[in-house]
């Protein structure tokens, strides 16, 4: 009887021979990294955005049996798509809507809305990333930086495949872009943001009404610190605001309407915000006691309790 069982088992699980010819293969992988970025929307200005990276190559096998070492997807793959658009503004370069100066260290980029609103974006180069298409999406964004990720691989790697996502939010969420002065870092650009959860807890009960109402107060803005602005122009009879600071990656400058902004009397760090936020709500209903969990893109950020 267990012979039997043996042959059976033999039958229903051949012994697979691996080729010696190397085969066509495919490697993943999920949530590879977020970006997180500014982009201007012809319609919607200066908008906030986070966006999760997939990625699968395709290709041959090397002599090691391998496509590509999964150490080396996570490092070169990452930073090559990090040094490109994370923490960047986004501009679609074939859109008619803008208008480029350049000079020594410095770009300048004129920015018109379809309704007919002004923007200037003044940064050095490194914050800015020229999408190469009429529009900003996550396909002309993947589609733009491909190329530059093909010259980092192996010969053996004859595709890449980028997929571009929004997180999956089923609660309340808003898009905002800043810009810290004080960091060191790449979020010192004046132009830089996040699509962002926001949770709010009224007396220990989880208030939708509190998040919805937040999301919607901020819902594509421009949160700016004020101190940091220079001048308060008039254009068109509109009310406009102008930003600058000096940052150790240079000077920045921006001009957009007063209607997108909202001013703090603080930096506009996660935790100030979440800070902020919790007193914001403390002020409308005194009585009660509020905990903000305020999200800085995807599963990082700050919670506040006042």
């Amino acid at each position: 009887m267990k012979s039997s069982v043996y042959r059976l088992n033999m039958l229903e699980f051949p012994q697979i021979h691996c080729s010696a010819r190397p085969s066509m293969q495919a490697l993943f992988v999920d949530n590879l990294t977020v970006i997180d970025f500014s982009y201007f929307h012809p319609h919607r200005g200066i908008v906030g955005e986070s966006l999760i990276l997939d990625v699968i190559l395709h290709g041959e096998l090397n002599e090691e049996g391998m496509l590509f070492d999964f150490s080396f997807v996570k490092k070169r793959i990452k930073s090559c798509v990090d040094s490109l658009v994370d923490h960047k503004f986004l501009v679609a370069r074939k859109t008619p809507l803008l208008k480029v100066t350049e000079s020594p260290q410095q770009l300048e980029l004129q920015l018109v809305l379809r309704t007919g609103e002004h923007y200037t974006h003044v940064s050095p180069e490194q914050a800015v990333y020229f999408v190469d298409s009429d529009e900003v999406t996550p396909e002309t964004i993947a589609a733009s930086i491909n190329h530059e990720i093909k010259k980092i691989l192996p010969e053996n790697v004859t595709r890449v495949d980028l997929n571009l996502r929004a997180e999956l939010i089923e609660g309340d969420f808003y898009h905002y872009s800043h810009g810290l002065k004080k960091h060191f870092g790449d979020c010192q650009r004046i132009a830089h943001g996040h699509r962002s959860k926001i949770e709010v807890w009224e007396n220990d009960y989880f208030s939708a009404k509190w998040s919805s109402h937040i999301a919607k107060m901020w819902q594509d803005i421009y949160l700016a610190t004020q101190d940091d602005i220079i001048e308060r122009p008039t254009i068109k009879g509109a009310e406009y605001l102008t930003f600058q600071y000096h940052a150790n990656q240079g000077t920045f400058k921006l001009t957009m309407p007063a209607e997108k902004c909202f001013i703090m009397n603080t930096d506009t760090t996660v935790e100030l915000i979440a800070l902020f936020l919790a007193n914001y709500l403390k002020q409308q209903v005194p009585e009660a006691e509020f905990k903000v969990k305020a999200y800085e893109g995807v599963d990082k950020g700050a919670i506040a309790i006042r």
